[in-house]
């Protein structure tokens, strides 16, 4: 590759990850969705199987992703290539809440996943004013996903053992959080 060529590429990212913007998704985003879904590398460490019929993404897309309290596709030109979540962790007194996300893999290693991280923490603190941590939590093979939070400012506090079931086997898992400005520890 010459020098142009990585310069134009490296624009490319700059350019697509900084145009990427967070909606509702919507049942118009069924076959966007049905990219990333069914494609085996992305839902490697994800804790649901990978999508075999369109039919599953209809129900997923009514069923949970329109209920959910904070799902957002991230979207480049208006086209879903991922999504991103936030969902309240239950309990009595509860100030946390989870983040989750997922990406179409032709668009890894771009920064968009960082991009949309930073949007959501940015944003999620302000509207759920309660919420004093968000955390993630990530396979421990999942490398790129762990540089992600760890771009978007969270703090990776340690491995939690056998913690998730994740297609049928027990695995480790890392937690990462970052904790809004308006938390106090005491």
């Amino acid at each position: 590759m010459d020098e142009n060529s990585a310069k134009s590429e490296g624009e490319e990212k700059v350019q697509e990850s900084s145009n990427i913007t967070l909606r509702p998704i919507a049942l118009s985003d069924v076959d966007d969705l049905m990219v990333w879904a069914t494609d085996d590398r992305v839902t490697k460490f994800c804790l649901w199987e990978t999508y075999t019929s369109k039919e599953q993404a209809v129900e997923y897309i009514k069923n949970q992703a329109i209920p959910h309290p904070w799902l957002r596709a991230v979207c480049i030109r208006n086209h879903a290539i991922g999504s991103i979540t936030v969902t309240p962790c239950s309990g009595y007194g509860s100030c946390r809440a989870e983040l989750g996300y997922v990406l179409a893999h032709k668009h890894w290693g771009k920064g968009i996943a960082t991009r949309a991280v930073k949007m959501v923490v940015s944003m999620i603190f302000k509207e759920w004013p309660h919420l004093k941590r968000l955390q993630a939590v990530v396979h421990v093979e999942n490398k790129g996903s762990q540089r992600v939070l760890e771009k978007a400012g969270f703090q990776r506090e340690g491995v939690l053992r056998s913690y998730e079931l994740l297609k049928g086997k027990a695995v480790d898992m890392v937690m990462f959080s970052i904790l809004g400005n308006n938390s106090s520890v005491g």
